[in-house]
Parts: structure tokens; sequence; C-alpha cells
């Protein structure tokens, strides 16, 4: 378990059998955000609109989820509850919940014909209305069926889960919440200190082929500073920096690596000081596994 950031709060929902779940990010009140993808195969949902361009300037939640692409359906019952709760970007025709949803690839752990819905978003919405301010760390919500080490076949392929870490300089806080379901190690592992991925064409095609099994890490970096979409953009890109310093290799062409970056608005801060903290946070919270992970 993991303190976050004053005005959010985390809720989940596990199918601990089938080995997938969501897990909801819900701000109080709807904060600024941006992300990146660097992942070449990514399942998001609106995503487009986190660009500094983009005319929406705020989220209400992001929501993390097993499932595929199957998964990104519980954004819609995350909606659906702002919905309820009076939320969203205001129109002259009603409110519009903006929710960010990002999905990986658990189907190969569990039962692949279950996938976070709707309901489970909704129900993990209520729950994370009902939460305090730290969130459960582990094999619950999206880190269900979550693994790494993958590209070394089924043998090797170890729980990971989802995991958190909180950076902290002066008043200004950086806090990370990551799916962690890489094709690739964690650096200092046991699995990494074994050998490298062999790189296409020198004998490791096998490897390579085996990245089909299913990967994509996916997380959330916050903030309480008071910073425009531009720097929560700069956080994003430290997030998967800290990622790229993490896992061995990263960023692989079967993993859909996505992050969303939010802040808060409480206390003054620069760019490249919540980029560090970000990269340092996202870092610490993937290594946080250690050597042991949890069992699979």
């Amino acid at each position: 378990m993991i303190d976050l950031i004053d005005g959010l709060r985390v809720g989940h929902t596990t199918h601990a059998e089938a080995r997938t779940g969501c897990t909801v990010v819900l701000a109080e009140r709807a904060v600024t955000a941006s992300g990146e993808v660097r992942g070449s195969a990514p399942a998001t949902r609106e995503f487009a609109l986190l660009d500094p361009l983009a005319t929406v300037q705020q989220v209400d939640a992001v929501v993390l989820s097993g499932g595929s692409a199957f998964g990104l359906a519980a954004g819609d019952g995350a909606m659906g509850w702002l919905a309820d709760a009076g939320r969203g970007f205001e129109t002259a025709w009603g409110r519009v919940p903006i929710v960010v949803g990002m999905s990986l690839f658990d189907l190969p752990e569990g039962d692949p014909t279950v996938h976070p819905s709707a309901s489970d978003g909704r129900l993990a919405a209520r729950a994370a209305s009902e939460a305090d301010g730290s969130a459960d760390l582990g094999l619950v919500g999206a880190g269900t069926g979550a693994t790494v080490s993958k590209w070394r076949g089924p043998e090797l392929t170890r729980a990971s889960g989802l995991v958190g870490a909180v950076e902290r300089d002066g008043d200004v806080v950086v806090a990370a919440l990551v799916a962690l379901n890489a094709w690739g190690d964690i650096v200092g592992s046991p699995e990494a200190a074994l050998d490298e991925p062999p790189m296409p064409g020198t004998g490791g095609e096998d490897a390579f082929r085996s990245g089909g099994r299913g990967n994509t890490t996916i997380g959330v970096v916050a903030t309480n500073a008071a910073v425009d979409k531009a720097v929560c953009a700069h956080m994003a890109r430290g997030a998967h920096d800290g990622l790229a310093r993490a896992v061995s290799p990263p960023h692989a062409s079967v993993d859909g690596d996505a992050f969303v970056a939010l802040a808060t608005g409480e206390v003054p801060a620069v760019q490249d000081q919540l980029r560090w903290m970000a990269v340092k946070a996202v870092e610490a919270a993937i290594t946080s596994v250690g050597t042991a992970g949890p069992p699979r």
C-alpha cells in the first residue's frame, strides 16, 4: 500500500481466479492531465485529448485495466458513475465526464473469456470514492494478471502486479502507480542477471516470437504541483524514462506502454524537477518488486 496525492482516490475490481481486473484513479475534482504512449501495441481510450493543444484541459478519472482492448469497457462504467455524481466537462447540453483509459494484455494468465466490464469500472469508481488517500498494491485491480520476463518463456515468467512509489522534494510530491506487465526483465532481478534478450538476427528469433504472450505496462504519475498540460506531458515522458531505467528491454514492439500524468494544483514546482521526480518514482515502483515478487 502507498499513500497518494491529496485529492486523488483509488479503487479496484479484482477477478482473482480469472487473473484480471481494473483500477480507477478518481479525482475529487477535475485535474490537469497529459500523457504519452511509447509502446507499439497500445490499447487506450481518450488519449488524444491529453495533447497539450487539445481543448479539454482536465480529466475526472483514469482507468487502468486488464483484458486487452476488451478491458477499455471499464471506462464506460467509471464514466457512468461520474455522470450520476454530476461530474464532467460542462456543455450547454449537460456535463460530459472525462475518463482516460489504458489496458494491458493479460489474457494468457487466467480465463481469457473474462474481461473487466463497464460494471467493473463502475464498482471500482464507487470503491475509489469511498477510499482514503492510499492504494493497495500487488495482485489487485489492473495488476491482477500482470507478469514480467515473458521473453524467457512460461517457465521464467513471474508475477509482478500493481506497484507504486512516492518521491518528495520539500512540499512537492510525485506518486507513481504502475500495472507492470512487461515483456522484458526487471533490472536487478535474478532473471536479468542470467543474460540479456538476444537481438533479432542473432539467433534470438524464438525469444522475440514468444513476445505474443501478452504485455504492456500502464500507469499514472501524479503530483500536487500547480502546472499546465505541457508540464504534465513532460512528467509522462519522465515516467517512460523511469520504465526504461527499470525494465530491460523497454518499449518493445509487443509492449503498449502508456502513462498519464496528473496535477492537482496545490504547490509551485518547475518542469525539470517534476520530470526527474517522475523518473525516480516509476523506477522505484518497478524495482520494488525485488528479487522474489508475488507468486504466480
